[in-house]
């Protein structure tokens, strides 16, 4: 249960001012918008990259604004689409004349409300992009693949968009990188519990403690099918048989491995998943490139977690190994 609140409204716009003064360092605040945006932004000359969603998913999405990563986060209330106007004073603030991309999950709200700022910022002379992520695969099926929602696949994409923005590259450039990107991940995630809002007593949904829901959304939403509770290395067996089954064409087998807690999954048990995930990933004849186990996209308290493989070229490897410099995710570079 969410327990840390004031009053429920303002819990967006306290949580802002609360992650800025703790990461003034990296970020400041986007001035009269619910947004953060990295402390050297905007670059002259450069493309900007500007991702978001509603809150309560942490550290997506302020958490990876910085160096090499994100130039900017706006962010709606808990679940919830930032308005357009919220887009569309982000995108002017970080604009370096170089254009900018908008990265984010495919649902509906967030697609008019970005579109919205997207088609305003076009007629004022800003060039605007918008990359889709689309990494879910339980949400529709292959032949549908625009349809499918954002999960923890976001971390690859923005990450991608980000190096590559960082490292002077045009907007054609950056934008074809995202795609790519997104055209190489796939997620699958279970769910054992739901999670509660600020100032709600209950949970979304709940779930039988003897069972488990497959094909989680990150917005407090069930799985599309429930299934008895299985041991580790069955859900290992049934996340690594789902994803694998979805490669892109002609990937190859080289991949990036993310297992993603949704906020109340303890990490020694996603490292107990994480064991028997690796052995069926090599037995499946994958190159396994560093796996990460953590929490890149929450969703409040919820109980779960999900798989992420990304396949890698080598346009892609050296941009995911790039230097970044966030308040949720640092690395020196490869």
């Amino acid at each position: 249960m969410t327990r840390i609140w004031n009053e429920p409204t303002n819990f967006k716009e306290e949580m802002i001012d609360g992650f800025v003064a703790a990461y003034g360092r990296y970020v400041k605040r986007v001035p009269g918008a619910s947004g953060v945006m990295a402390v050297n932004a905007p670059r002259p000359g450069k493309v900007s990259v500007l991702i978001g969603g509603g809150s309560g998913h942490y550290p997506a999405f302020c958490g990876y604004v910085g160096d090499g990563f994100a130039t900017a986060a706006v962010i709606g209330d808990i679940f919830t689409s930032p308005s357009g106007e919220q887009v569309y004073r982000c995108t002017k603030a970080i604009d370096g004349g170089a254009g900018v991309l908008y990265s984010y999950g495919n649902y509906s709200g967030d697609v008019m409300n970005f579109g919205m700022a997207q088609n305003r910022c076009r007629r004022e002379g800003i060039d605007v992009r918008t990359v889709l992520v689309t990494d879910d695969v339980a949400s529709a099926p292959p032949e549908e693949e625009e349809d499918r929602r954002g999960i923890a696949g976001d971390f690859y994409v923005f990450k991608i968009a980000g190096a590559s923005a960082w490292r002077g590259d045009s907007l054609d450039d950056v934008e074809r990188l995202a795609q790519h990107a997104n055209a190489r991940t796939r997620s699958f995630g279970v769910a054992f519990g739901g999670c509660t809002l600020p100032g709600q007593g209950e949970p979304l949904f709940i779930v039988d403690p003897k069972q488990m829901e497959l094909g989680l959304g990150v917005h407090g939403e069930p799985g599309i099918q429930t299934s008895e509770l299985l041991p580790a290395h069955q859900i290992a067996a049934m996340l690594v048989d789902k994803i694998v089954a979805d490669a892109p064409s002609g990937a190859g087998n080289r991949v990036a491995v993310l297992v993603n807690g949704l906020g109340s999954t303890h990490y020694e048990e996603m490292f107990v998943l994480y064991k028997s995930i690796h052995s069926r990933l090599e037995g499946a004849g994958l190159q396994l490139h560093n796996p990460m186990v953590t929490e890149l996209i929450t969703s409040l308290d919820m109980e779960g977690c999900s798989l992420t493989l990304m396949w890698l070229d080598d346009e892609l490897q050296p941009l995911l190994d790039a230097a970044a410099s966030t308040p949720a995710f640092t690395q020196i570079g490869g």
